[in-house]
């Protein structure tokens, strides 16, 4: 069973570089004491909103082990431990759960285009390394798209206890969550992986949001999450709409281009990315700072 801390709104927390593309420790600490301060749930560190395609291994698991320290007791720490190949994001994953991360998050592998026995049995292994998996299906990404019937089948399986839905559909969503009561498993834990479905999710018995727009408005997103969860819907409606525009506007370029520009224009990091992904395009600049202001996350 999930932890009851892993509920709201968890950051798929950006990984801050230096110019040439070295990690920069000190900014990735400083946003995780950022987000403790601003009500933030949980940390997702090294999802692919943090690089993960264009970090190496050792560097990989070095940002687990910085972000599993320096958050300590305060806020748990989800580690990204995906792969396409089987045997890597096992690795990875016995390396988080060394470190003492609260669970994994392992994304459907991508490219490989494996059928639906073999995600199952891709997910099972990593199971059973004995940290708590939450699932990533992002059929966008990968191509590869996790079937509710597989969904339901891996409920099943020790230690795989959630999953985050970056489909986008709110009838699978919702066809999802209905299945899961049908088995009596309420418990499994089901994430937004597409912010601007959040709301809508949590109001048919979702978990909360695994999410973008949070590494730049962490104490919106949360009151948003919170309010949804008791009720309070023209609360969590009117957040909403004041989140809207990120919602949209963070994604005008491949993610992480434009939240990471985002973090810059705020003073929060230096944006720097690394190849294949460039700088956000200029026509998008104001776009972007546009969206920030309606938020109120700049003046």
């Amino acid at each position: 069973m999930l932890d009851p801390m892993l509920t709201g709104s968890l950051v798929a927390i950006v990984t801050p570089m230096r110019p040439g593309g070295a990690l920069d420790v000190d900014a990735l600490r400083s946003l995780i004491d950022w987000h403790v301060a601003e009500g933030t749930a949980g940390i997702v560190i090294v999802g692919t909103t943090g690089e993960s395609p264009t970090v190496d291994y050792d560097e990989h698991c070095k940002l687990i082990k910085i972000a599993v320290e320096h958050a300590g007791s305060r806020i748990p720490v989800i580690a990204g431990t995906g792969a396409n190949s089987t045997r890597e994001a096992v690795e990875l994953t016995e390396y988080a759960k060394k470190v003492g991360a609260a669970s994994c998050l392992s994304v459907v592998p991508y490219y490989n285009k494996p059928t639906q026995e073999g995600l199952y049995r891709h997910f099972a292994e990593i199971a059973r390394v004995g940290l708590p998996v939450i699932l990533y299906n992002v059929p966008g990404r990968t191509v590869a798209d996790l079937a509710n019937d597989t969904v339901l089948r891996l409920a099943d399986v020790p230690g795989i206890v959630g999953l985050k839905d970056a489909t986008a559909d709110l009838g699978r969503g919702s066809e999802l969550l209905r299945g899961l009561g049908a088995k009596g498993r309420r418990d499994f834990a089901v994430y937004s992986g597409e912010d601007i479905t959040a709301l809508p999710l949590m109001m048919m018995g979702s978990h909360g949001v695994i999410s973008v727009t949070a590494n730049v408005a962490p104490r919106l997103m949360g009151e948003m999450c919170k309010a949804a969860f008791r009720g309070d819907f023209a609360e969590a409606r009117s957040i909403n709409d004041r989140l809207l525009p990120l919602h949209r506007r963070l994604f005008v370029e491949a993610n992480p281009i434009p939240v990471k520009w985002a973090l810059a224009e705020m003073g929060r990091i230096g944006g720097e990315l690394r190849l294949p992904l460039v700088p956000l395009s200029p026509q998008f600049h104001d776009t972007v700072r546009s969206a920030l202001r309606e938020a109120g996350c700049l003046s």
